[in-house]
């Protein structure tokens, strides 16, 4: 997409944005506090660990943004991968993270400026509100320009710290730094988390991706290079202030704060480089702060200003200045909310929330780059492959819950409420606007199709043979029992399964129940001589003994018993458990299914069927031409399809599958749908047309289009007192339409569990 804006960042000042958006309080102000955290030299330790556990997210980032050089970053990777929701909690979150880090860069250097100059320190808040506004100008007016800048001041603070490292080795006291190395220490883990927001910046090259130049070399070299410098710098750094000064003795004598916060680096500083060395020191400290502040507001900018190229803010962010070709909108509006945060807002209290926010976007950028992999993107062609691919993701997956678990409870509140605001923002002001999805989603979606096609696949090629039985009372009528065989002879016919017509008579409890047990074989009844000299699966092969009567003109697999018994349900799923049958075939009782607390025949052989159950709902079923297949959540269930398939391969009749998607449903969603579709009729040995139904309103939708056929084959769903609570769509669907329906409950559907119906529903239909 052309933005106009300009590629003028080098390798050098690209790499100066990272360091100078991580070098900054994290050396100057967080070693003491650190050092307090883990009580001891372990904080040198803590330092390296953090490099370590970044080094995934960083590895992560460089893919995705030779794949995407646009400006945004973390957004637009968590955004193209995971989806507008969760882009636009990264999106949001890192733009207040980054102003409030800005701001309190700004503010940050009071320890340091009172350490030379007491008396200015009641001048500070003008003088950030000043730098904030210089930098805003400096921003607006060229990204090169604040990247020229950014490189100065990076280049004069590595020199002035390798400065401090060389000076101050010689004076290391080694009892001072014994443990440093010391995994074993208390709260390494909780200093681990608190120096984490060290290393933010490292990702935020990416944010200017689009004004790099050659960014399938640059940014991957940048981002890199410039996390493994800063961790060495902060290491060395780090080793030589705890080897230079005796933190405890510092606090005690009032130094340092009783947390450790304070001028640390100037303290080490005028024990070892004298004055001359000191005022380096701090310079190089209000350097690192300014250079903190510059690139967090460059970076931050583009955040409002890549959201809104995707429709996930108002447009005006969008547009770049005719005279600067930078936003300047969007880098006004940040530098506006910087100098208000330094005015009002205790920015110190407030930007100890960006330490959880930020892992939180690590592990996004993570989970991003594995969305990407696994949802085969055609577009996603990335110069730069993260190595490891995908053990380096899961480690920092991980590692980052692990260290999240640390930074303390009000940390992570406030990065909870950041999320809170951006999800309200989303379904207020982006939801109504996009209707795009991440790759992860399409991805899942995808393996869910195919995971249910191979299931599909797998049954109809077993060619094995299915037996049924067709279960009567004394309170289901003639037709529907003749009905219900025709059916089960189309299922059973080309499979050569054998089928039993069990009638099953209620008798008045007995002290003695062994004619329970006893299935005897009888003739048939005239409503089944009558079903099988139908058109509908006629044999001329005669057969007596509890076969259809000589002339009859059945099938001669088909077989009559019947039972007396105290409970009709506990007997048909005995003798089906028994005699193991694959389907039982049972009339629909409609004032049954709708009574949560009454138990009767369907409730009860639905909950404990060994088998497959169909349910048959009779409006005089005789022969079709058209059977539509609906599916009311997720994905077809292969049993579903194996009994439409072979109803209509014994009837000559035509499948149509039907399935809703939203009305507002992504392109990406409707393709994978209409994909599995296509898939499953090559699958089907039938003649079969397909349906996408665009509609809010499944039932509506599908009963509309399911009215014009002869017989609708449909999915038995939430029975009891969950589906008087939350509905039966599948029995809503069937009371919808006039012609007659099978519900089909496969074997193992009382073994899904809910959480996987409602991702499969998700995926497809919602």
């Amino acid at each position: 997409m052309k933005s106009g804006l300009k590629r003028d960042l080098g390798l050098l000042p690209t790499m100066a944005i990272a360091i100078g958006a991580m070098v900054g309080a994290g050396i100057f102000i967080l070693p003491g506090v650190a050092y307090m955290a883990v009580n001891g030299p372990a904080v040198v330790l803590a330092f390296l660990l953090a490099g370590i556990l970044i080094l995934p997210a960083a590895f992560s980032a460089s893919e995705m943004a030779t794949a995407m050089p646009e400006d945004g970053g973390s957004y637009v990777f968590v955004e193209r991968g995971m989806g507008p929701l969760l882009g636009t909690i990264a999106g949001v979150g890192n733009w207040f993270m980054l102003s409030f880090k800005g701001a309190l860069a700004l503010v940050g250097g009071v320890p340091y400026l009172v350490f030379i100059a007491p008396g200015i320190a009641e001048y500070i808040i003008p003088l950030a509100v000043a730098l904030a506004i210089f930098f805003t100008v400096i921003n607006i007016v060229s990204a090169k320009s604040a990247g020229s800048l950014q490189f100065a001041i990076v280049g004069v603070m590595i020199v002035a710290l390798g400065y401090f490292i060389v000076g101050g080795v010689p004076s290391i006291v080694p009892e001072q730094t014994a443990g440093a190395w010391n995994f074993g220490s208390g709260g390494l883990l909780a200093a681990t988390a608190l120096v984490f927001i060290s290393y933010a910046g490292v990702i935020k090259i990416s944010a200017v991706a689009e004004e790099v130049k050659d960014p399938g070399k640059t940014i991957p070299r940048a981002m890199i290079g410039s996390l493994v410098l800063t961790t060495a710098l902060y290491v060395a750094v780090v080793y030589v202030a705890v080897g230079v000064i005796d933190i405890p003795a510092a606090i005690e004598a009032g130094d340092l704060q009783s947390d450790g916060e304070g001028p640390i680096m100037a303290l080490a500083a005028e024990q070892v480089l004298g004055p001359i060395g000191t005022a380096v020191i701090v310079a190089a400290a209000l350097l690192a702060l300014a250079s903190t502040a510059n690139a967090g507001l460059l970076s931050a900018s583009r955040f409002p200003f890549a959201m809104a190229r995707d429709g996930l803010a108002p447009p005006s962010f969008e547009r770049v200045s005719d005279r600067f070709s930078t936003p300047v909108l969007s880098v006004a509006v940040s530098g506006g909310v910087v100098a208000l945060m330094i005015i009002f807002l205790p920015i110190d209290q407030v930007a100890k929330f960006g330490s959880a926010f930020q892992i939180i976007v690590f592990i996004l950028v993570n989970l991003a780059l594995i969305g990407f992999r696994e949802g085969a993107i055609d577009e996603y062609d990335p110069v730069f492959t993260s190595p490891l691919y995908p053990w380096m993701q899961t480690f920092g997956i991980v590692s980052g819950l692990l260290v999240l678990t640390q930074v303390g409870l009000v940390p992570f509140a406030g990065a909870a409420f950041i999320t809170a605001v951006s999800i309200a923002y989303f379904y207020l002001y982006v939801r109504p606007r996009t209707d795009r999805e991440g790759a992860a989603r399409t991805g899942v979606r995808k393996n869910v199709g195919e995971t249910a096609l191979k299931r599909t696949t797998d049954l109809f090629d077993e060619r094995r043979r299915y037996d049924t039985l067709v279960a009567v009372t004394d309170d289901t009528p003639p037709e529907t029992s003749a009905q219900m065989l025709r059916l089960a002879v189309e299922i059973s016919d080309s499979r050569g399964g054998d089928i039993t017509v069990g009638t099953f008579k209620r008798v008045p409890p007995r002290t003695f129940t062994a004619g329970d047990t006893t299935s005897p074989r009888i003739d048939p009844p005239e409503w089944a001589v009558n079903a099988t000299t139908s058109p509908v699966g006629i044999d001329d092969d005669s057969r007596s003994d509890g076969g259809v009567q000589e002339g009859a003109g059945a099938l001669s697999n088909v077989t009559f018993r019947e039972t007396e018994t105290e409970d009709p349900g506990r007997a048909v799923v005995e003798y089906a458990s028994f005699h193991e049958e694959d389907f039982i075939m049972l009339e629909r009782r409609v004032e049954e299914l709708y009574e949560p607390y009454r138990r009767g025949l369907n409730k009860y052989v639905l909950k404990n069927a060994p088998c497959a159950v169909l349910l048959v709902e009779d409006r005089g079923f005789d022969g079709a031409d058209e059977i539509a297949v609906a599916t009311n959540s997720g994905t077809y269930d292969p049993v579903k399809l194996l009994v439409a398939n072979e109803i209509a391969e014994g009837t000559g009749a035509t499948l149509t599958l039907l399935q809703t998607v939203p009305a507002d449903a992504s392109d990406e969603r409707r393709a994978v749908v209409q994909e599995y579709h296509d898939n499953l009729r090559r699958i089907l040995t039938v003649d079969a047309d397909s349906r996408v139904l665009e509609t809010d309103d499944r039932v509506e939708g599908l009963s509309r289009f399911a009215e014009s056929a002869d017989l609708l084959v449909t999915t038995t769903q939430r029975r009891g007192l969950q589906g008087a609570v939350f509905g039966r769509p599948g029995d809503r669907l069937v009371d919808s339409v006039d012609c007659s329906a099978v519900m089909v409950q496969p074997p193992d559907k009382r073994q899904s569990g809910l959480i996987q119906r409602a991702i499969i529903d998700r995926m497809f239909n919602r």
